[in-house]
């Protein structure tokens, strides 16, 4: 499970922050103006004599507090979004910025002459860094947010040459300086913002810095716009999905299905929260295992799981129940470890790795082997148990060694369970939820647990609501389990709910395995002594027309936004240095 882009861009998610309360960044503000103050006053008379009385309050600390008022409302009456707090900390960012730039004049020979100048740099630095960020988190049009970016720097520059309650800092140059800096630290900005959106454009005909506001929109009030960049780049398929429909007298039915897309890509955009709605959908206890499918196979939107529904509905019409499942079956292939059982005419198979990494794998390794067994079954759900995670990794991809164990485990299966004798069976179903978040790596659906017995043999399939589980985490829980039932396997959902700026949350991460124990256990009991005679019936369903993101999309989107960050660096650092330079030639030349 090599590196992949999509796993190194999904790296990038350490540098989203939540930003600070704004009386916080208010504070600093405050008091950084007032220490630039107290420094410069404390300077040698030669160089103190040179720094105008309140200079940090004056050209720093009120601009900022403008900035900070007016740039919410300002953004928001133009159709953007940002909060008090971004606002804040974007308003204190830019004032550290001046303040660092403007003391590199500090010292200098001809103070008088340099002060002026540095300061009439940091003002267009402000501006250029107020413009990116601001097309980045409110709107991705420059031309949108030119006159919010401008407010810091602009009352910045009217203060210092206007007045306020002393006299004009500095003489008619400076502002024409100024000027020449808003200009060409502006025009840098823009150019970058352009350099940096071409290639997503060309590519995928979406602008980076607009998904970037999206995907900021869904951090902060759950906006799903994000899906609509999502089914830009998407492409319809046609994918197959097994399930198993228990039905009992006098109780609730069972069904459990096995979709082969992706439940992703985060929080409740695309299909990220498909194992609820599905389970919402029924009057029976739905369970929503996780088939073979990478994150190229993600819906695009929610609208999506419609789709599904309706074909898992249109199976489930006229089918012909059995009170006959076999023993389960437990074998090994290499690494891997495949828990068996047939129910009626058809054959379940949950598939794991763990204690190795038990993670997604590609369409073509589960499809292989439902083909394999429709030479003894009609109907073939393999899911994947996705039960171990060390790190975000790759998926399991065809042809290699893992896969092939996978397949050939799966033959060995298929051939051991055709001849298991039939019996009689009862199950017995249970739901128990967790008083954990989804910050915590849980979903929704809490614990779902499916009781099967057979020919005196217990057998309990555990389906946890979450995106995988902890390396070790299903061992801890299942060696205590196995002194209630005889087998049982502990599978997730992969539910993209408990994901949004990274997909590294899995279930037992932030809560420890005893706390976690007591309720998969209760859910274990409360499905045994829940347990009746039952019959059972399995169907293909066909998901026509599912657009998903498409093969290899995920990579290609990944990729291209990998390039970007490798020259985001350079390219900003020769901008910047371009624009310093610019502007210190308007400077000797209008001097």
């Amino acid at each position: 499970m090599s590196i992949t882009p999509d796993v190194k861009m999904e790296k990038l998610s350490r540098f989203v922050f939540t930003a600070p309360s704004w009386p916080r960044s208010l504070v600093i503000i405050l008091i950084l103006g007032l220490f630039f103050d107290f420094a410069t006053s404390r300077l040698g008379s030669s160089i103190a004599s040179h720094i105008p009385y309140l200079f940090g309050t004056i050209a720093f600390t009120i601009p900022a507090i403008i900035a900070f008022l007016v740039t919410k409302p300002m953004v928001q009456g133009l159709g953007g979004s940002i909060t008090w707090n971004r606002s804040a900390l974007l308003a204190l960012a830019c004032m550290v910025f001046g303040v660092i730039a403007t003391l590199l004049s500090i010292g200098s020979p001809v103070l008088d002459i340099y002060l002026p100048l540095f300061y009439a740099l940091s003002l267009g630095f402000v501006f250029g860094i107020r413009l990116l960020v601001l097309a980045a988190v409110a709107d991705y049009r420059p031309s949108r947010v030119m006159v919010p970016a401008l407010v810091q720097s602009a009352a910045g520059l009217l203060l210092s040459t206007a007045g306020f309650l002393v006299k004009p800092f500095f003489d008619p140059l400076f502002f024409w300086v100024a000027i020449v800096s808003h200009v060409v630290f502006g025009g840098g900005t823009v150019l970058m913002i352009w350099l940096i959106d071409r290639p997503l454009y060309r590519a995928f005909h979406i602008h980076g810095l607009d998904f970037l506001n999206t995907f900021i929109a869904h951090l902060t009030d759950g906006d799903k716009r994000m899906e609509d960049f999502f089914r830009k780049i998407g492409e319809e398929v046609w994918v197959p999905q097994v399930s198993f429909f228990f039905r009992r007298n006098a109780k609730k039915g069972a069904i459990l299905t096995i979709p082969n897309v992706h439940p992703g890509p985060m929080g409740d955009v695309g299909g990220g929260n498909l194992p609820r709605i599905l389970h919402e959908s029924f009057p029976d206890e739905v369970m929503v295992a996780h088939g073979c499918a990478t994150h190229d196979f993600n819906l695009v939107s929610e609208s999506e799981i419609q789709k599904i529904l309706s074909a898992i509905k249109d199976s489930a019409r006229d089918l012909s129940h059995q009170n006959a499942a076999s023993r389960s079956l437990r074998l090994t292939y290499g690494s891997v470890q495949i828990l068996c059982q047939r129910f009626g005419t058809s054959l379940l198979m949950v598939a794991t790795r763990s204690p190795e990494k038990t993670e997604d794998l590609d369409y073509s390794i589960g499809s292989t082997i439902m083909a394999e067994g429709r030479r003894y079954y009609p109907h073939l759900g393999f899911i994947d148990a996705h039960n171990s995670m060390t790190e975000v990794s790759g998926a399991v991809l065809p042809a290699t060694w893992v896969a092939t164990e996978y397949i050939y485990g799966a033959g060995e299966g298929i051939e051991a369970c055709k001849s298991l004798p039939m019996h009689p069976f009862r199950i017995g179903v249970s739901r128990v939820t967790f008083p954990y978040s989804r910050d915590q790596g849980f979903g929704d659906l809490g614990v779902q647990v499916l009781a099967v017995e057979a020919d005196g043999q217990t057998t309990a399939y555990i389906l946890m609501d979450g995106n995988n589980l902890l390396k070790g985490l299903r061992e801890e829980l299942r060696t205590p389990l196995l002194g209630i039932v005889d087998d049982c396997e502990i599978m997730t959902t992969d539910s993209h709910v408990v994901n949004t700026i990274t997909g590294k949350n899995p279930i037992g991460q932030k809560v420890a395995a005893a706390d976690i124990l007591p309720f998969v256990e209760r859910g274990v009991r409360e499905a045994l002594s829940d347990a009746t005679e039952s019959e059972v019936a399995a169907s293909t369903a066909c998901c026509k027309k599912v657009v998903i993101f498409g093969s290899h999309r995920v990579t290609q989107l990944a990729a291209t936004v990998n390039t970007i960050m490798i020259f985001i660096a350079p390219l900003s650092l020769g901008i910047l240095l371009l624009a310093f330079l610019l502007t210190i030639i308007a400077f000797i030349v209008i001097r």
